[in-house]
């Protein structure tokens, strides 16, 4: 019982990390730097589509109030971030901390817990950007049809056609990983260019849109209680204060990115006082932009809209119908959420290799998933089974299963990192922290509440599923994690070359 929660030291994780800088992480990132990689991999699928989903299945206009509500969630969990960043700069995000403070049952179920986010995240993004290829392909005649663009449980309302195999999600996620097996990555300076377009079109929307707005969508701004059933036949409490929570639960997807920051560490020049700005100079305004964005976008089309024709390529589908005039820019919104979306599924597979690879050389996982290619010194074992993993979720789930799935998983997730701060703020009080959280355990303890009252407006579907998951998950530690730690054995050198970074 006691090895189920045995604490990685913090002196190890410390050695580790001045190990792998030596040989393949360069400290080369400033604030600025992090602040655009943590916007980078916030914007995309989350704003782009969830909003519109949350929109017509949850809160109608009221969707602003439930990004405030995300907002909140993710400002104290964010806070909690940045501490852990500034006392442990060392990758592998909550997964490393998790491991340091609650020991390594804990460390596992949060590590297991961040295929959601990263691997199940990175097919809910794909799903996204196969709806918006799909309609550039209709600016040239074209189109990949229905049955070959959805998921088997999936039909189209106007044709009843059902879809079988989503092949353009299939397709991105296999050209992305084919990009991180030869070693591609994202430069700051590239991923500069990519915030600037990203938020240039929200601003756009904003400003443009702002003037297009009905006031009859936004009345009554808090719809009456009801349940509406989705045309997948899922039901889900529509308007009051379990609408708005269960939006706040949908629209957290568009926060999911901003834990990112936290797994490049060890490429800050001074990660004690340039992580806490990346993190929550990164939320700050992302949470302002999402606010104005979804005040505008539930103003200018009606609730019905995103139920039916609206629903997919939901902010181009409004400029186009109602944003008259404006159809550059509903093209110039397709182009720029491709290539942003291309962009954050980069980010989530690479999450999801560097926690893995993290957890392998811990002895919790296969080595499979830390061993690395003669030529390109990347993990390409790793990144051909989560392309296999991801291409079946991608392929045949609806989007709104995965997304909420991501969702769910991560909200446990902070809810960890939250208490973790606490636990450590008792256990290793000595510990040097170049930030530390305002009013422990005030902030933590407000943190878990936000973040399970999201969890608990998700439903009962998704608890289920994430218990599911979770019970899948004890089952893969107990039978090969706990027998292969490796907790107490000397800790494994790092393939010189590696290329891990961001």
């Amino acid at each position: 019982m006691a090895k189920l929660f045995a604490k990685k030291p913090v002196d190890r994780l410390m050695e580790e990390a001045r190990e792998v800088g030596e040989h393949s992480l360069k400290r080369s990132l400033g604030p600025i730097n992090l602040v655009a990689l943590g916007i980078g991999a916030i914007i995309g699928a989350g704003l782009f589509v969830r909003t519109a989903a949350a929109i017509a299945d949850r809160a109608g206009p009221s969707v602003v109030l439930a990004f405030v509500v995300a907002g909140v969630g993710c400002a104290f969990a964010g806070l909690c971030y940045a501490e852990f960043a500034s006392m442990i700069p060392v990758a592998g995000s909550a997964y490393t901390y998790s491991y340091a403070t609650m020991g390594e049952l804990v460390a596992w179920i949060i590590g297991w817990d961040l295929i959601l986010e990263y691997a199940v995240g990175a097919a809910t993004v794909a799903i996204a950007w196969s709806e918006y290829a799909n309609r550039v392909l209709d600016w040239f005649g074209l189109r990949i049809p229905y049955q070959w663009a959805h998921s088997p449980f999936e039909h189209d309302i106007t044709s009843g056609g059902h879809g079988i195999i989503n092949i353009p999600a299939v397709f991105i996620l296999l050209l992305l990983t084919l990009l991180l097996i030869r070693g591609t990555k994202e430069s700051a300076f590239v991923n500069g260019l990519i915030v600037i377009l990203k938020v240039s079109i929200v601003l756009l929307v904003i400003g443009i849109g702002w003037h297009f707005i009905n006031p009859a969508n936004h009345t009554p701004f808090i719809p009456a209680p009801a349940t509406y059933v989705t045309p997948q036949g899922i039901t889900h409490s529509y308007g009051g204060i379990l609408g708005i929570l269960g939006a706040a639960g949908v629209v957290f997807f568009a926060y999911i990115g901003f834990d990112a920051v936290s797994t490049a560490a060890q490429e800050a020049r001074n990660p004690k006082r340039d992580m806490p700005i990346g993190i929550l100079g990164s939320l700050v305004i992302c949470t302002i932009l999402y606010v104005l964005f979804s005040y505008v976008l539930s103003g200018v089309a009606t609730v019905q809209d995103f139920r039916s024709a609206g629903r997919e390529a939901s902010v181009a589908f409004a400029i186009t119908k109602y944003m008259t005039g404006y159809e550059w820019l509903s093209k110039s919104v397709t182009v720029a959420i491709i290539a942003g979306f291309s962009s954050v599924i980069l980010v989530m597979l690479l999450g999801q290799s560097r926690v893995f690879y993290s957890m392998s050389r811990d002895g919790l996982v296969p080595k499979v998933f830390s061993d690395v290619h003669p030529k390109f010194r990347t993990p390409y074992k790793s990144n051909i089974l989560f392309f296999l993993f991801t291409g079946v979720f991608a392929a045949f789930i609806p989007e709104d299963i995965v997304g909420e799935m991501t969702s769910i998983g991560t909200l446990f997730a902070f809810i960890l990192v939250c208490a973790g701060v606490w636990i450590m703020r008792a256990s290793r009080p000595d510990l040097e922290r170049g930030f530390r959280v305002p009013a422990v355990p005030i902030v933590s303890t407000l943190g878990i509440i936000v973040c399970g009252a999201m969890i608990y407006g998700l439903g009962w579907t998704n608890w289920m599923r994430l218990l599911v998951w979770l019970v899948i998950g004890l089952v893969f530690y107990f039978s090969y994690g706990k027998q292969h730690s490796r907790i107490n054995a000397p800790p494994p050198e790092m393939p010189e070359g590696i290329q891990l970074t961001r």
